[in-house]
């Protein structure tokens, strides 16, 4: 018998089921009193350990090489921290017709959140697009939105996120940027250890959002928060959603075209700059919004799972395109200094 599989056209990614399960876990068992404050110590511990992972996994050097190709990294910043908050912000017309106020709070919250990194490569590599460039701009817009997106999140959220305070800018920083910093700083002497164990320190990672998103939720669950979403609510927020992605889509990739860019950076360009991070906006909700980061982060948890699955039809698609197909090979013979040469400029081939 032929094992059962998923479409390829319809990706549902197995961390969004653990999530969905980690949210009926908080629904049916809510952390209560001394459970409750164990669970925000640790989940806050969860924080600073993923953002150190993060610091301690970016290659400066990388980073560095990768300025070489900053018109791309600015049309990518720009559409991630400038055009997704400005449509954010369009959609407050909807409200309350369509969202109520606590799920276009977190809609808006969804626009400022960080690009991702590892969906963006793959997708990118998938479509056969510019990869070095999508490595970069995906590490360029994590690093920014430690900063960026709480900046962001008090300017256009104010009161909604919580209020913001000189505690809560000081909070962000010892819980996001601190951890960030000293990973970056150490390493040079974990490195190697970070490389050799990434997919042990890749469940860790998924176990602290876990960790973060059970606390939340389980927060939400005791304040009876959820009372307030109904099912009408959350298909016009799907609906919003759907819309939101379908306009970054075709503005990163017409907008880049315009813009002169390859095809091959125009694909990355598409991939990094449609796309928001659940794995950084989680743990930035749960320190910016407290006791509200379950309805929060619900819109970015949708929005996540409906752009791996829009996103994985586009890449295959792209895939097949003509223009995607490789040339017949050149057989001529190349110097061997020319051929060193070419090395590392990061030009595709293949």
């Amino acid at each position: 018998m032929k094992r059962l599989k998923w479409p390829s056209w319809l990706p549902i990614d197995p961390y969004i089921l653990l999530l969905l399960g980690t949210v009926g876990l908080a629904a049916l068992w809510p952390a209560r009193g001394t459970a409750a404050d164990v669970a925000s110590g640790a989940s806050t511990g969860a924080i600073a350990l993923l953002f150190f992972l993060y610091g301690a996994r970016l290659s400066t050097r990388e980073a560095l090489d990768g300025l070489r190709h900053w018109r791309l990294h600015v049309t990518v910043l720009a559409c991630t921290f400038v055009v997704f908050p400005l449509l954010g912000l369009a959609a407050r017309g909807l409200e309350p017709v369509f969202l109520t106020h606590s799920l276009y709070t977190g809609l808006l919250f969804l626009t400022l959140v960080p690009s991702t990194v590892q969906s963006s490569i793959a997708f990118t590599s998938m479509a056969r697009g510019n990869v070095p460039a999508a490595i970069c701009a995906g590490s360029f817009s994590s690093l920014a939105g430690i900063v960026i997106t709480p900046l962001l999140a008090a300017t256009l959220l104010g009161s909604a996120g919580g209020g913001f305070s000189t505690d809560s800018i000081l909070k962000i920083v010892l819980q996001l940027l601190v951890p960030f910093v000293a990973g970056q700083v150490l390493r040079r002497w974990i490195g190697e250890f970070i490389a050799r164990h990434k997919k042990v320190l890749g469940l860790v990672d998924r176990g602290s959002i876990l960790l973060v998103v059970y606390t939340a939720f389980s927060e939400g669950m005791v304040q009876g928060i959820w009372h307030q979403v109904s099912p009408v609510r959350l298909a016009g927020l799907l609906a919003v959603e759907a819309v939101l992605l379908a306009v970054m889509l075709a503005l990163t990739w017409y907008g880049s075209k315009a813009l002169r860019f390859s095809r091959e950076d125009r694909i990355a360009i598409q991939f990094a700059g449609s796309k928001k991070s659940l794995a950084s906006g989680l743990p930035m909700a749960s320190v910016l919004f407290g006791a509200q980061a379950s309805l929060a982060v619900l819109p970015l948890m949708l929005f996540h799972q409906m752009q791996l699955m829009v996103c994985a039809v586009i890449a295959k698609r792209r895939s097949q395109d003509p223009e995607s197909q490789d040339p017949e090979p050149d057989l001529t013979p190349v110097p061997a200094e020319e051929s060193r040469t070419a090395v590392g400029t990061g030009t595709r081939s293949g």
